[in-house]
C-alpha cells in the first residue's frame, strides 16, 4: 500500500512539473507604458501543445515555433492596471493549468527620466576589479568559474556592494555618472569576469550580487545626484545561455554550414556601396568569438525579446542610460528599431553606442539623424557615439614634441575640424582609454604632465568625457604585452587585505605621493567642471596650433573659457592679438588649475608641457 501511494504521489508531482511554465520572460511588467504590446515568452516541455486564453485581456498573437518548448504570447496592455492576470493553458478545451502574471505600478514620471549629457563626467569600471564589498559571494554554487585573484584572467571578487561602498569616493572626485561593464550573469567556465558572454538576461551574476543589489546601487547613486549607465549587449549572448542550449527558432542565432565562423570585423561593409554581400554578411553574421553566439536581430521574436529586456531593466533598476557593446556589428535595421523603441518610451534617455572605427564620417554615420546615414536612407536613432578618432590622436600626440605639419596638437585640431559630420556633436563620448585599450599612463610612461594635457583636452572640449577607473591615480597596463588582465588590474584598496588603499588620502596611509598628484589634478578639474556652463553647452572656437601650442575657447553669450595646451618642450608666449576673437572685451582671467590671476591684455607665458584653463573675467 505504501509503495502504491509513493508511486501515485510521484506521478502527481511529475504531472505538476510537466504542466507548469518553467520560465516566463519578462518575469513581470508595468501598467501605463507608452508602448502597449507585450510579448510574453513561455517555456516548458512541449508547451506548444496548449491553447492560450487570458480573461479580459486582448491577445494579439500566439506564436508557436518549430521548437515545441516555446510559446510567444503577445497581448494588448493598454487597459491593464496594476495587479495580476491569469494565463490559462488549455488542452482539448480544458484548462490544464494557469500561470499568474503581474503588472506593477510604474514609477511616476518614469517616461520623462533624463539621461546623461555633456554636463556629466562618466566613470567606467570593471566591477570584478574595482572593490570587493562582499567576499562571501566571490564563488557561487550556481556558476562554473570560481574566484582566483592570482589569475589575471580569472574572477577576482569585485561586486556591487563594493561599488556602493565607494560611491563617496567617486562623488568627491567629481564623477557624476557611472558606467559599469556588464553585471548580468556570465556562466562561461573561464574568462567570465568581463561578463560580455551573458547567460541570463534577467539576472545579475550572483558573484556580483542580486537584482535587488543592482536596484539599490541605482537608488544610492540617485541620492548622491549621480547617474547609472548599464552596459547592454545586443550583438551576442553567451554560449551557456539557457536559450542557446534549446533555441526557440533555428534562426535565433546566425548559423553557418561550417559551424563556427568568426566575424571579419569589417564594419565598413555595413554602408560601403561597393561591398560584396558575402563580406557584409561576414561582418554582421559572423560570431564575435567562440563563446559568443551571434544573435539575429532580423528575427522579430528575438528583436522584441531584447527590446523588452532593455526596457525592463530601465524600469526595474531606474537606469539613466545605456552603453551598447559592439553596436555596429548588429543587423543595422534591427538595431535601429531596438534603439527607436527605447527612445520612444523614454524621449530624454541617452544611449551611447560603441562604434570602434577610425574615420569620423564612418562613426558619424551611426548617430541619430546623420546626414551621412541619410544617403542610403538609414537612421540608427542612436543619440550618442564614441569619439574613437580623438582617442587615436590622444594616444600619440603628446609624445610628438616638435612643431610639424601633421603631428602634435594639430591632430586635435584636425579631429575637431570634422565636427560638421556629426548630427549632434555635444552628444559624443570622449575618452583617453577604456577596458579594451592600453592605459593612458602606460602609453605616456607615467608622465603626469602628459596626463594633465590629455585630461585637460577631454574635460574642456565639446562632448561627454569618460574616465577609466584608476587612471586618476596613475594606474598602468599594457594589453599588447601582458593581455587584457593587465589593463583591468584590481583597484588598490578594493580588497580587505590589500596592503595599500588608494581610495584614501596619503595621511590615512592611502595614496602614494605620485598617486596623489594624479588624483589631486583630476579632482580639481572635475569639480570645477560641474558648474562650468561654457564647457557643458558652450560653442567651440579653435585656432590652428603654432609651435605645438593649441588654443581654443568654449563660450556662450555671457561667459568664455580659454584653454591653452603647450605641447612644446619649451615655454611659449601667447600672442594676445591673434586670439582677440575669442578674448573679446575680457581683460583678466583665473587659471582654474593654479588659481593664479592673469592679465590677458598683454603677452604671457605658458610653461612647457603644460595646460591652462582660463576663466575670462
Amino acid at each position: 500500500m505504501n509503495s502504491r501511494l509513493i508511486f501515485l504521489f510521484t506521478c502527481f508531482l511529475f504531472s505538476c512539473m510537466y504542466g507548469q511554465v518553467e520560465k516566463i520572460e519578462p518575469p513581470f511588467w508595468w501598467s501605463g507604458m507608452q508602448q502597449n504590446e507585450l510579448q510574453i515568452l513561455c517555456y516548458a516541455k512541449d508547451i506548444a501543445k496548449y491553447d492560450i486564453e487570458i480573461k479580459d485581456v486582448t491577445i494579439l498573437e500566439v506564436k508557436k515555433t518549430e521548437n515545441k518548448n516555446y510559446v510567444f504570447v503577445t497581448i494588448d496592455t493598454q487597459d491593464i492596471g496594476p495587479g495580476k492576470i491569469a494565463i490559462d493553458f488549455k488542452y482539448n478545451n480544458k484548462v490544464e493549468f494557469s500561470q499568474s502574471y503581474e503588472f506593477k505600478q510604474r514609477k511616476e514620471a518614469s517616461a520623462q527620466r533624463k539621461g546623461f549629457d555633456s554636463s556629466d563626467v562618466m566613470y567606467l569600471i570593471m566591477p570584478d576589479r574595482f572593490a570587493n564589498g562582499d567576499p562571501k559571494n566571490d564563488t557561487h554554487s550556481h556558476t562554473l568559474e570560481k574566484a582566483d585573484r592570482s589569475n589575471p584572467g580569472g574572477r577576482h571578487g569585485g561586486d556591487i556592494q563594493g561599488i556602493i561602498e565607494y560611491l563617496g569616493y567617486l562623488k568627491d572626485l567629481g564623477i557624476t555618472t557611472l558606467w559599469s561593464t556588464p553585471l548580468l550573469e556570465d556562466n562561461e567556465p573561464t574568462y567570465s569576469y568581463h561578463t560580455y558572454a551573458q547567460s541570463d538576461f534577467y539576472k545579475i551574476d550572483p558573484r556580483y550580487g542580486t537584482n535587488d543589489d543592482y536596484k539599490r546601487l541605482a537608488s544610492e547613486m540617485h541620492k548622491l545626484d549621480m547617474k547609472l549607465v548599464m552596459d547592454y549587449v545586443t550583438n551576442h549572448w553567451g554560449s551557456k545561455h539557457w536559450m542557446i542550449n534549446d533555441l526557440p527558432t533555428k534562426d535565433w542565432i546566425h548559423q553557418w554550414p561550417e559551424g563556427f565562423k568568426r566575424s571579419n570585423y569589417r564594419m565598413t561593409t555595413q554602408f560601403d556601396s561597393n561591398a560584396s554581400k558575402i563580406d557584409a554578411k561576414g561582418c554582421m553574421d559572423g560570431w564575435f568569438d567562440t563563446t559568443m553566439p551571434d544573435m539575429n536581430q532580423s528575427n522579430p521574436l528575438l528583436l522584441k525579446y531584447i527590446t523588452q529586456n532593455a526596457i525592463w531593466w530601465i524600469e526595474y533598476a531606474d537606469l539613466d542610460g545605456f552603453r551598447v557593446d559592439t553596436y555596429s556589428y548588429n543587423d543595422k535595421e534591427g538595431i535601429s528599431k531596438w534603439t527607436k523603441s527605447i527612445m520612444d518610451e523614454y524621449p530624454n534617455f541617452n544611449i551611447v553606442g560603441e562604434v570602434w572605427m577610425h574615420n569620423q564620417a564612418q562613426i558619424a554615420y551611426w548617430q541619430k539623424d546623420s546626414k551621412i546615414g541619410a544617403i542610403d536612407n538609414f537612421n540608427s536613432y542612436l543619440p550618442s557615439v564614441m569619439d574613437f578618432t580623438l582617442h587615436d590622436a590622444i594616444t600619440v600626440m603628446f609624445d610628438e614634441d616638435e612643431n610639424a605639419w601633421d603631428k602634435g596638437m594639430i591632430r586635435a585640431y584636425e579631429n575637431f575640424s570634422n565636427d560638421f559630420l556629426y548630427a549632434n556633436i555635444n552628444n559624443v563620448l570622449l575618452f583617453t582609454g577604456n577596458h579594451d585599450t592600453n592605459r593612458i599612463n602606460e602609453i605616456y610612461q607615467s608622465d603626469i604632465n602628459k596626463y594633465k594635457m590629455a585630461m585637460t583636452l577631454i574635460l574642456t572640449t565639446r562632448g561627454i568625457p569618460q574616465l577609466y577607473y584608476g587612471d586618476e591615480i596613475g594606474m598602468l597596463g599594457n594589453r599588447d604585452k601582458n593581455g587584457d588582465g593587465d589593463i583591468r588590474r584590481d583597484f588598490p584598496g578594493g580588497w580587505p587585505k590589500d596592503e595599500q588603499n588608494a581610495f584614501l588620502p596619503p595621511e590615512k596611509n592611502g595614496r602614494t605621493k605620485d598617486q596623489e598628484a594624479f588624483y589631486a589634478f583630476t579632482k580639481k578639474i572635475l569639480n570645477w567642471r560641474k558648474n562650468a556652463s561654457t564647457i557643458h553647452k558652450g560653442k567651440l572656437l579653435q585656432y590652428i596650433p603654432f609651435d605645438n601650442v593649441y588654443v581654443y575657447f568654449r563660450y556662450n553669450d555671457e561667459k568664455s573659457t580659454m584653454v591653452i595646451i603647450n605641447n612644446n618642450t619649451k615655454d611659449r608666449k601667447v600672442d594676445i592679438g591673434r586670439f582677440k576673437e575669442g578674448i573679446k572685451d575680457f581683460k583678466t582671467a583665473v587659471d582654474i588649475l593654479t588659481d593664479n590671476n592673469i592679465t590677458i591684455t598683454e603677452e604671457f607665458t605658458v610653461p612647457a608641457k603644460t595646460s591652462m584653463i582660463l576663466e575670462l573675467k
